[in-house]
């Protein structure tokens, strides 16, 4: 069995995650406690209790999702699990990239965090609210995608942020072509085309300001090289060097995350497992769909710590 792990990203977020972990286990009552520190302000409170609509700003729910990815991480580890001998590759959705490195030692806890408060705001302050949109197209191939894009570019800019895979394809931009492009992909056959409740246009050229940001902000933390290879969301290949990483993910703000392709690259290099690390089963999901060949196992609670230990050390 070869194994990785994988680290969700926004949307996974739900009011009450990771409080069983931290109401069961010293570690991942010290990571939050962590996170708590570096960020000066009690970010688990809003994580246990919410309110929902203030863990789903953007500058809260990515360092929260980080921080209950990690809590899982340390558990594991707390019992035995040793990431270098036992994982083969780790890989997070957009800001689970930043998880996935925090986990193999390219950042320290509390500088994850910082840089995902730093994200966070940046992305938020890169667009003004109403300017930009996203759209989630369900059911076109991504040929077809790119090609609704590149037309509806000829009145402002449009691109691909995510391809999930499983049909799934999200495209961002300004407001007018994104919805343009989403009546194109209806008119080509696209199974539905829905404009998400999103507060900026994500993984699009209207990023810059944020992936300047970033690159200043990433310039000035200490970064180590991974213990095990991180499939970086750009290439969907795998990346050891610290200083490349870090060009990656200032990159990765403007760039399209290419997750169907990344577990394409997974089962072409056998691994066989994929753990999701944290809130949800989204990516989990997404595996089943990818490719058939390619388990995903979702582990976020005391129980499927028990299971996933049992697993890998056994």
């Amino acid at each position: 069995m070869t194994v990785a792990f994988t680290f969700p990203g926004q949307g996974s977020q739900t009011v009450g995650m990771g409080k069983d972990l931290a109401d069961n286990f010293a570690e991942a009552r010290a990571v939050f406690e962590e996170v708590d520190e570096a960020l000066g302000e009690k970010l688990s409170d809003i994580i246990f209790n919410g309110p929902e609509d203030k863990l789903t700003l953007t500058a809260n729910a990515q360092p929260a999702l980080m921080a209950v990815s990690i809590a899982v991480t340390r558990v594991l580890q707390a019992r035995g699990l040793d990431l270098k001998s036992k994982v083969a590759y780790v890989a997070g959705h957009s800001l689970g990239e930043y998880s996935a490195l925090c986990a193999a030692g390219t950042f320290s806890l509390a500088d994850t965090a910082r840089l995902l408060r730093i994200r966070g705001n940046a992305m938020q302050a890169a667009v003004p609210v109403g300017v930009g949109a996203m759209a989630a197209i369900i059911g076109l191939e991504h040929a077809d995608v790119v090609t609704v894009c590149a037309e509806a570019s000829a009145i402002g800019a449009c691109q691909i942020a995510n391809d999930n895979g499983g049909g799934q394809i999200v495209i961002s931009g300004e407001k007018a072509p994104v919805e343009k492009a989403a009546e194109l992909a209806t008119v080509k056959g696209a199974k539905r085309a829905i404009l998400l409740p999103v507060s900026a246009p994500f993984h699009s050229s209207l990023m810059a300001p944020a992936a300047e940001a970033m690159r200043r902000a990433l310039a000035e933390v200490a970064k180590s090289n991974p213990v095990v290879p991180v499939i970086a969301n750009v290439r969907a290949a795998p990346v050891t060097d610290a200083g490349t990483i870090a060009d990656l993910l200032v990159e990765q703000v403007t760039g399209q995350v290419r997750w169907r392709e990344t577990v394409e690259w997974f089962a072409a290099n056998n691994v066989t497992t994929l753990y999701e690390i944290g809130a949800g089963k989204v990516l989990t999901g997404l595996a089943r769909r990818i490719d058939k060949s390619v388990t995903g196992i979702a582990v976020n609670s005391t129980a499927d710590i028990d299971t996933a230990l049992a697993s890998l050390l056994g």
